[in-house]
Order: C-alpha cells, then sequence, then structure tokens
C-alpha cells in the first residue's frame, strides 16, 4: 500500500481498523447461510421467507445508501461510520431476542442499515487519501478481509452452536461492534486531518449544502460509465453474492445431500477461495494496471469465463459440491474491480455519492435475487419440479439474466468517459 496523503504506519493503521470494521459486516452478512437449517427447524420458515430474511439485511443497506454518499462527502468517513455501527449494534442485540419472523426480519433490516457504511466510508478515505493505482489494491484487500468475514461465519459458527446458541452468538457480534466503534474514533483522521498532499475541497456553498438529495446524485445517475456498469452490479455481482451469502448453503444440502457440518465445511472452503481470491487481486492489480489491463478489459474477458462456471454448476446438479460452487464466485470476482472504477470516474469531492450510488444498485440486486430465487424456486416446485430442477431453475433465471447485463457492458464499451486510466 502506498498513501499519499497519510504516512504509512497512520495508513496501515486506518486500514486495518476499517477492515476490522468490514470484517464483522460480512460475518454478519453471511451467517444466515449456516443458520438456515437452524433458522428454519426452529420458525418453520419457508424458502421465500428464508430468502426474505437474508435479503432484508440487504434491503436496509440498499436503504441508507443515498443519503450516506451525500453525508461521506460533507463530514467524511470516520463521522459517519460511527454513528452507522452504533445501528448496527442495536440491530444485533434485537435479532438476539427476536421470537418470530417479523421480529427477525426487522431485526436484519436494522443491522443491514448499522453496517451499510463499512466499506463505502474506506472507499471514499481511500479516494482521497491513496493514489489512484493502489486504490484497486486497498478496495480488493477490504474484500478479502470480507471473504475472511464470511469464512468465519461458516465452520466458526457451527461449531459454536452447540457450545453457545445462535442468540448469545449475536451478542459477541454486538459487543464487537461497539470495540470497533472505539478504535475507529481512536484512529481514523477526521475528514480534514489529512495533509496538504491531497488538500480537502473547498467547503460546500449555500446552495449545494441545501440542495436535494436526489438533485446531489444527478451528476452521478447520468453519466455514461455508471449508467454502463449498473446491470452488472445489480445482476451479475449482485446475484452471486446472494447466492454465496445464502442460497450456496441450502444448494449444498437441499440438492448436494450434506449435512449441516459438511455444509458448514463446504462453505468454509468456499470462502477460503474467495479470501485468497480477493488478495490475488489486490496483489496483481497494480501490475495488471501497468500492463494495461483496465477494470473494464479484466471484466469483458472474465464475464464469459463466469457463464460458463454457471452453466457448468447447474449442468452438475446434485454433483456440484463446494469446489464447483467456488469456481463460480471465484470467475465472478472480477465484477468487483468495477465498484473502484466507478469511483475514480469522478472527482474527489462526488466519490462518496459515486460509491454509494453504485452500492446502492448492486445491494439492491442482492436483495432482489436473495427473496427471488427463493420465490423461484416455491414458484417451480409448485409446478411439481423437484428440488434439483427447482434450483437448477433459479440458477438458470438469473444466468440468462446475467447474459444480458454482458451484453449491455460490451454494447456500451464507448461510454468510458472520466475514468482514471
Amino acid at each position: 500500500m502506498s498513501p499519499s496523503s497519510l504516512n504509512q504506519r497512520r495508513a496501515v493503521a486506518v486500514f486495518l481498523v476499517f477492515a476490522f470494521a468490514y470484517f464483522l459486516s460480512t460475518l454478519v452478512r453471511a451467517i444466515t447461510a449456516t443458520l438456515s437449517p437452524t433458522l428454519v427447524d426452529e420458525f418453520g420458515l419457508q424458502a421465500r421467507e428464508l430468502g426474505l430474511l437474508a435479503g432484508g439485511y440487504f434491503l436496509g443497506f440498499a436503504a441508507t445508501q443515498l443519503p450516506m454518499g451525500h453525508w461521506l462527502d460533507r463530514h467524511g468517513p470516520k463521522r459517519v461510520l460511527m454513528g452507522f455501527l452504533m445501528v448496527a449494534v442495536v440491530g444485533s442485540a434485537a435479532f438476539a431476542m427476536a421470537t418470530g419472523f417479523s421480529g427477525l426480519l426487522m431485526a436484519r433490516i436494522l443491522t443491514g442499515v448499522g453496517v451499510s457504511a463499512c466499506l463505502m466510508a474506506p472507499l471514499t478515505g481511500y479516494r482521497r487519501w491513496m493514489d489512484p493505482s493502489f486504490q484497486m489494491r486497498a478496495n480488493s484487500w477490504m474484500l478479502m478481509t470480507g471473504a475472511l468475514g464470511m469464512l468465519c461465519s461458516t465452520l466458526p459458527v457451527q461449531w459454536l452452536l452447540p457450545v453457545l446458541g445462535w442468540r448469545p452468538l449475536f451478542w459477541v457480534l454486538a459487543g464487537l461492534t461497539v470495540l470497533a466503534v472505539i478504535l475507529i474514533g481512536c484512529v481514523v483522521p477526521g475528514w480534514h486531518e489529512a495533509s496538504a498532499a491531497k488538500p480537502a475541497p473547498a467547503a460546500p456553498t449555500s446552495q449545494q449544502v441545501h440542495e436535494g438529495l436526489w438533485s446531489s446524485y444527478r451528476v452521478v445517475w447520468r453519466h455514461p460509465y455508471f449508467r454502463r456498469m449498473v446491470p452488472l452490479g445489480v445482476i451479475t455481482y449482485g446475484g452471486m453474492l446472494a447466492m454465496q451469502t445464502l442460497w450456496a448453503g441450502p444448494w449444498l444440502v437441499r440438492v448436494s445431500g450434506y449435512s449441516p457440518l459438511e455444509a458448514a465445511t463446504g462453505l468454509f472452503a468456499l470462502n477460503a477461495f474467495m479470501l485468497v481470491t480477493f488478495w490475488a487481486w489486490g496483489y496483481f492489480n497494480p501490475r495488471l494496471t501497468a500492463a494495461g489491463w483496465s477494470a473494464d478489459r479484466v471484466i469483458t474477458w472474465g464475464a464469459p469465463l463466469n457463464l460458463l462456471a454457471l452453466i457448468f454448476l447447474i449442468y452438475r446438479g446434485p454433483e456440484a459440491g463446494p469446489l464447483t460452487w467456488a469456481l463460480f464466485c471465484m470467475t465472478n470476482s472480477c465484477m468487483s474491480l468495477a465498484q473502484p472504477a466507478v469511483g475514480m470516474a469522478f472527482p474527489p469531492a462526488q466519490a462518496g455519492r459515486a460509491l454509494s450510488g453504485y452500492n446502492l444498485v448492486m445491494f439492491s440486486g442482492v436483495f432482489a435475487a436473495q427473496w427471488g430465487i427463493g420465490l423461484l424456486i416455491d414458484g417451480f416446485t409448485r409446478l411439481e419440479w423437484d428440488v434439483v430442477q427447482s434450483f437448477q431453475g433459479a440458477l438458470g433465471v438469473y444466468g440468462v439474466l446475467s447474459a444480458m447485463a454482458y451484453v449491455h457492458f460490451v454494447r456500451r464499451a464507448g461510454d468510458n468517459a472520466g475514468v482514471a486510466p
């Protein structure tokens, strides 16, 4: 990491504190895949309810993105992230105390709201504090930390369930989130503390302060590069996150016939592969950029491979285990490069809104995919398809939509105005 406006020691400390908060957010995001058998047994959930419960996290997550991006640009990552994380503390506590599906759903929505700044806040800070070539690396290593959180949501959680139970686990998560708030307050610089190497933008005018929220995002919605990337974020990457954080688990149990412990072990392997993948992206991104491999070029070549991996997964059916799922998710990881690329297409003063706007559409896609796949599975079941065919049909619909998103991306190849080299 090569910081441009923080000394190296401070930059590493800031990264680690941000990474700890993001680790917690992805752990609580993915934990429903491991807990799904327990929650289904205890609350009698159907597939559509399980999908809605997991998707509720992303619904809350997406709902905050527009005001959050506005606040990040005005107040900076430190203040915004600390405030949001306190909401996550309340959400984790509420989940631990829930007595029915409605309580679980509201707690998941609240938790999604609370952790919704855990990636956008760091990326907004990195946009101002780091050189462009290292923003991609920082983003990939943040995602690597997120993969570690997902890793810990599998076997470690499965091992702890008989010892603690799922409710005390959420009290532990609430306590760790409080610790993250304290660390952020002690380590992360304020919005105007960075050195003069990257001077803060001028204070907003009175007109800018009072402009409407939607008006402040107009430049983001209208940007051609943003529009080019939206379908990939909503459908292709958002759908993969929906399956990695929920439907991979039920597939292993209901389609492949794994026990809950075997499924948790498979999810552990899947997320271990993703951790290594994001580490590799972070390590090689500056070299790829120097060699002329922009995010667009990587996605152009990587997306077809991902579609082939999805077709292979569907074709294998009950034989599609953790390694097949890992192949699908790893080939999809190239889509993660779109988010920092979108941020660099805008000036630093607009980066928070650009990143949050893209996060909004992406996590709206995750919510739609988690709930939608559950609805499709139940719908195909009512057509008297068996369990395997129902899951295959749901993923087939996702594959068709993902292919359409790729066609849009290729057809809009000239919409790269403002993108950093």
